[in-house]
């Protein structure tokens, strides 16, 4: 159990005396998803609502980007795991897909449906700030394009927003998973179309959804499922999709499958139930454990590991952040190197036998140790 003594204050910033700011990097090492993070932070206020989480993995390559989450996790520790995950997740991603920034995340422990307060985020927009740019942010689930755009107008760490920024980036996401899972298509079909293909995808939210629009105009059949009844009506609508329960999603007839929402979905348990012979999705941390990649590849299955089909999103936000400025043409056009990268994951794979998450998580800490030499 996560034991934070208190008081622990080590920063407050000016105006913001109801926040406390905590290093709780020595609390997080005794967790299994710690992974030499440099850095972790626990933020709370408790008069404005806020308990958040921003973690810090690795910036040998530029300082800490990454999303920031809100959800009603159970505990804490429970958000502090996920925290320590998707920033391990991020270092990984721009690493592999040679963004000049390291890897950082940010969870807000509440319900953004009832607990998302202007208050609240008042209170993160001073923890951002007390961090004195150490770690960019922007959106992820449950933090709107409208909230990124609050919080830009009081710090400027906040990408992805529409006041100076390149705006939501979930379509940019998914143009990244739909060309990802083209590749993916091709490498194992011999061919990338897509015309009869179906595709079970798991989640109907902005990356989701996008993503069934490009899949239904290039012919391919879709199966979807969503917590949310009325997104599922609506994409049977919109793309003539097939419809089954959030829990049966996994095993559905499909040829390719697309998880879409949160993470943790392909595990021991799971695998063995799923169809498809392809896994290309955006969803973060698709994989319970590392070790699940293994089981995946012995059942014959193709995994296009997530932080590398999903860092349209990253690459675009990046891009912000050039000594330029913003330049969408380039953002697109590095994006459209995701298949490539991609393919050379899956051949490299398959010629040392080793599953495609392995050979990408080290491709990843091959550029990162360049970087530190």
């Amino acid at each position: 159990m996560l034991q934070i003594t208190e008081p622990r204050t080590l920063k407050v910033p000016h105006g913001a005396r109801t926040l406390s700011l905590i290093d709780i990097t020595n609390e997080a090492v005794e967790l299994q998803a710690f992974d030499n993070h440099e850095r972790v932070w626990l933020g709370r206020d408790i008069e404005r609502g806020l308990t958040a989480i921003v973690a810090i993995h690795n910036t040998a390559l530029g300082p800490a980007l990454g999303g920031t989450r809100i959800w009603p996790h159970e505990s804490l520790e429970a958000t502090l795991t996920d925290a320590l995950r998707l920033s391990r997740g991020m270092t990984y991603k721009a690493a592999v897909t040679g963004v000049p920034f390291g890897g950082g995340k940010a969870v807000i422990m509440t319900d953004a449906k009832t607990g998302k307060t202007r208050a609240l985020l008042d209170a993160y927009a001073d923890m951002l700030s007390a961090l004195e740019g150490q770690f960019y942010t922007g959106e992820d689930v449950g933090l709107s394009l409208a909230d990124a755009d609050f919080l830009r107008s009081r710090v400027p760490n906040v990408t992805g927003t529409t006041a100076g920024g390149s705006g939501n980036p979930a379509p940019v996401t998914a143009q990244g998973v739909f060309l990802g899972l083209k590749a993916a298509l091709a490498h194992r079909k011999g061919t990338e179309r897509l015309a009869g293909i179906r595709v079970a995808v798991q989640g109907l939210g902005s990356v989701g959804w996008a993503l069934c629009g490009q899949l239904h105009a290039e012919g391919a059949l879709l199966t979807v499922a969503d917590i949310d009844d009325a997104k599922v009506v609506e994409a049977k609508a919109e793309f003539g999709a097939s419809a089954v329960a959030a829990d049966a999603i996994l095993a559905a007839e499909a040829d390719v499958f697309a998880p879409c929402a949160m993470g943790s979905v392909l595990t021991e348990e799971t695998i063995p139930a799923l169809k498809a012979g392809i896994v290309a999705g955006s969803a973060n941390n698709q994989l319970a454990t590392h070790a699940d990649a293994r089981l995946l590849m012995q059942r014959g299955v193709l995994y296009a590991p997530d932080y590398v089909i999903n860092a349209g999103g990253l690459i675009n936000v990046a891009a912000e952040l050039a000594p330029g400025g913003y330049d969408r043409v380039a953002a697109l056009a590095k994006v459209a190197e995701i298949p490539e990268t991609l393919t050379a994951i899956f051949r490299r794979a398959e010629a040392e036998n080793r599953p495609t998450n392995d050979v990408a998580a080290a491709l990843a800490m091959e550029r990162i140790r360049k970087a530190g030499r």
